[in-house]
């Protein structure tokens, strides 16, 4: 034991060292400097190919995920990666020490891959195609998912048959922005929402696959899928094994490089005021030339384009993430109506409002433009709270007072007697509007409901992204909008307004000064580093649920694969030992085959030529392809045990009168289970651990969970991590099963015990 120890110390250390002395990387500022650099790329993808070519001198390295490469850019392991435009986009966007040169490698087109042959589909997909293209939604989805903040994605719900033929469609979840499963365990993205449009046209329900990207032509050519939809290149490598669509992406070749040593981000439009962290905003003239965040279409997006115009401003979809950009340093200010700064104010003690406002203005609700009959109500109802002391009352309730407890609303008392009218709002902007235990409330929410109660209708809450609100009354989505709506002369052009119910100040919410203690900006401890990263990987979008269906999904098929290879190893045993060469010699055919061919090239024959044409679950032709391996391996488990019994007791067995069945079962059987059963588990662990393969045919386990995750978050210590300690307790727990076994049947281990 000493010396295990010893050992294991003495290893720890030169790892250390050695990945310790790796401090010498390289600085790559153009391509010229990646000649002879170290680059990644992922397998199969054209950028393996645009590297190799246009860096012949280069160690290049190939990756199954984005996220692995750069992990291993991080350690120093890789100089560079080569991969397309939104991945390296999304890379930046999570990593900021790494950066992306400006100027492509190669450009090309993203289309989608259909079996060559299905001439049906081909025409049918690409008139959809088509048609995305000149109605414009392949631009709107383009603008939606390739974006240069981390703003939330927005996806629309399209509704999917329930019946008919299941559209299936291959992809490779680990590449966001094109495919990536969300918090609800669904594939999601640009694909993700292109792949539903589609299936949506061909009235078919949608099934998505998600395996690795190298799998993805073969598992189209068996039929196992019917389209892939991933942000597959069209090369004419390819063309002569698939067929593709017209392009639905103008993709580019781009390379992800460290930032330098100074720390300098990639070349881009620098604002004329550069704010360090600890530098503080104390008036509102400082913030002309610095990084101003805006959300679009709102009053504080036109004022502080007014009075600030050399600043550089960032637009954010909601207040909660502009708040965090100016937090993150990310910006220097949010500029917006002050009864949602002061919410953000109060929750975020290093953030504060500058005195001075940057305009002022009223707040009304929004009718749409002709409908002079609903803004005459609402003036009315809105003059009767306002003479009643009403509005002073939800002012002082809801912005003047700092509640501890979220008030709730009760249910509204009218019946709808009259009809419905449909409010629209962004539950977003707390305490105007947003929501609290799964219910709107806020200031906007009671107040609609108040002026519901008034006119005797019943008010059903819309929620939507704020610059969504305008375009919703224009098309009679909604009949009138409550939602801190400030009243300008550029939307009067556009909408009504009603007698305004608020006046509210627009202003800026800046970093607080930095305190003069040291402390203050020392980085955050270990344990504090642990807490957040298990929180960003475990309980951020519930993403435990993903280790927990993994673990199932592992955990099914090592103990199914385990029984169904005991039996067989049986059976191949019985025929091994047969002195009949019909038995014997495929016996040992199989033994041989199976342990020479690799488990990974076992379980894609499998998948993708033995079971080509048969619909068959991913998980079942797993538990098929490692059963037979552990078939082979067990098969000569059992004969070495069966032959260490010595021959003896069996002829004694008989010669009492036992049959040879009988003689195996109570005298060589209970022998060779206990001979076999210390080699047995063994085997039996490295079953459980080969299952991280499965993730090459669809199968999202515990390792593929680990991969979705650090897709998302690009974290490589946790996640991994978490599957090393879960993939242990998966062994330890059966191998306690089979322990327990053991000492069952040694008879020298029941009588210690």
């Amino acid at each position: 034991m000493k010396f295990l120890f010893n050992a294991t110390l003495i290893c720890l250390t030169m790892i250390t060292f050695f990945t310790g002395c790796s401090k010498n990387e390289k600085v790559i500022t153009s391509f010229a400097d990646a000649q002879n650099a170290k680059i990644g790329v992922m397998t199969g993808t054209t950028g393996e190919k645009i590297a190799k070519e246009r860096f012949p001198k280069a160690e290049v390295k190939s990756f199954d995920d984005i996220m692995d490469a750069v992990a291993a850019m991080k350690s120093g392991q890789l100089d560079a990666i080569v991969t397309s435009y939104p991945l390296a986009l999304q890379v930046s966007k999570k990593n900021s020490e790494l950066r992306r040169l400006p100027e492509p490698l190669e450009n090309e087109d993203s289309a989608i891959a259909i079996k060559k042959g299905n001439d049906q589909l081909l025409a049918a997909v690409d008139r959809i195609i088509a048609e995305l293209k000149s109605n414009g939604t392949l631009e709107s989805m383009k603008k939606r998912w390739f974006k240069e903040d981390l703003t939330p994605y927005q996806e629309p719900d399209i509704p999917l048959p329930t019946e008919g033929k299941v559209l299936k469609v291959g992809v490779s979840a680990t590449r966001e922005p094109f495919s990536f499963v969300d918090k609800d365990g669904r594939v999601t993205g640009h694909d993700g929402e292109l792949a539903r449009i589609v299936a949506a046209k061909l009235q078919r329900p949608v099934e998505f696959l998600n395996m690795k990207f190298m799998a993805l032509i073969p598992a189209l050519q068996s039929g196992k899928v019917d389209l892939i939809i991933t942000g597959m290149t069209a090369t004419d490598e390819r063309r002569k094994t698939v067929d593709f669509t017209q392009p639905y992406f103008a993709n580019a070749q781009v390379m992800i490089v460290k930032k330098t040593g100074d720390g300098k981000p990639a070349a881009a439009p620098t604002p004329a005021i550069n704010l360090n962290k600890n530098d503080a905003i104390t008036k509102l003239d400082q913030l002309d030339g610095t990084r101003i965040c805006v959300m679009p279409g709102s009053a504080g997006d036109l004022a502080a384009r007014k009075r600030f115009p050399k600043a550089n401003f960032q637009v954010l979809a909601t207040s909660a993430d502009a708040g965090l950009a100016v937090m993150t340093n990310k910006a220097d200010a949010f500029v917006f109506d002050k009864g949602v700064l002061l919410n953000l104010a109060e929750k975020n003690q290093d953030l504060v409002i500058l005195d001075e406002p940057v305009d002022k203005l009223e707040v009304a609700a929004a009718i749409k433009k002709g409908n002079t009959a609903l803004q005459s109500d609402l003036n009315r109802v809105l003059s009767d709270l306002e003479q009643e002391g009403v509005l002073q009352q939800l002012k002082l309730k809801w912005i003047d007072s700092k509640y501890a407890v979220t008030p709730q609303l009760a249910p509204t008392s009218a019946t709808g007697g009259k009809g419905v009218l449909k409010m629209g709002t962004c539950a977003d902007f707390e305490p105007f509007s947003f929501l609290s235990n799964g219910r709107f409330t806020g200031l906007d929410i009671e107040l609609g409901r108040l002026v519901g109660g008034r006119l005797g209708k019943k008010i059903e809450v819309v929620n939507m992204n704020f610059e969504a609100l305008i375009p919703a009354l224009q098309s009679g989505k909604i009949d009138f909008a409550l939602s801190n709506f400030n009243v300008t002369d550029e939307r009067k052009k556009l909408i009504l307004y009603s007698i305004p119910y608020l006046e509210n100040d627009i202003s800026a919410l800046v970093r607080r000064a930095p305190l003069s203690n040291p402390a203050e900006s020392a980085p955050p401890s270990f344990i504090s580093s642990i807490a957040n990263s298990f929180h960003s990987n475990i309980i951020q979008e519930k993403r435990y649920l993903l280790l927990w269906n993994g673990l199932q999904t592992t955990v099914i098929i090592s103990i199914l694969a385990t029984i169904f290879g005991t039996l067989l190893g049986s059976l191949v045993c019985f025929m091994r030992m047969s002195k009949q060469t019909l038995l014997n010699i495929p016996a040992k055919i199989y033994i041989s085959i199976l342990r020479g061919t690799p488990v990974l090239v076992l379980l894609m024959l499998i998948f993708y030529v033995v079971f080509a044409s048969v619909n068959i679950s991913p998980v079942l032709v797993a538990v098929i392809a490692f059963g037979m391996n552990f078939a082979a391996y067990s098969a000569e488990i059992f004969r070495t045990g069966i032959e260490g019994v010595d021959k003896g007791q069996s002829e004694a067995g008989i010669s009492l009168g036992f049959t040879k069945v009988a003689t195996f079962l109570n005298i060589v059987l209970p022998q060779t289970v206990r001979r076999i059963l210390p080699v047995y588990k063994g085997e039996f662990i490295s079953l459980v651990k080969m299952t991280s393969i499965v993730g090459y045919i669809a199968v999202q386990d515990l390792t593929k969970a680990s991969d979705i995750i650090r897709s998302r978050t690009f974290d490589a210590f946790f996640p991994l991590v978490m599957v090393a300690i879960l993939y242990f307790l998966i062994s330890w727990v059966l191998m306690q099963f089979l322990e327990y076994l053991e000492r069952r049947t040694d008879p020298r281990l029941q009588r210690k015990s």
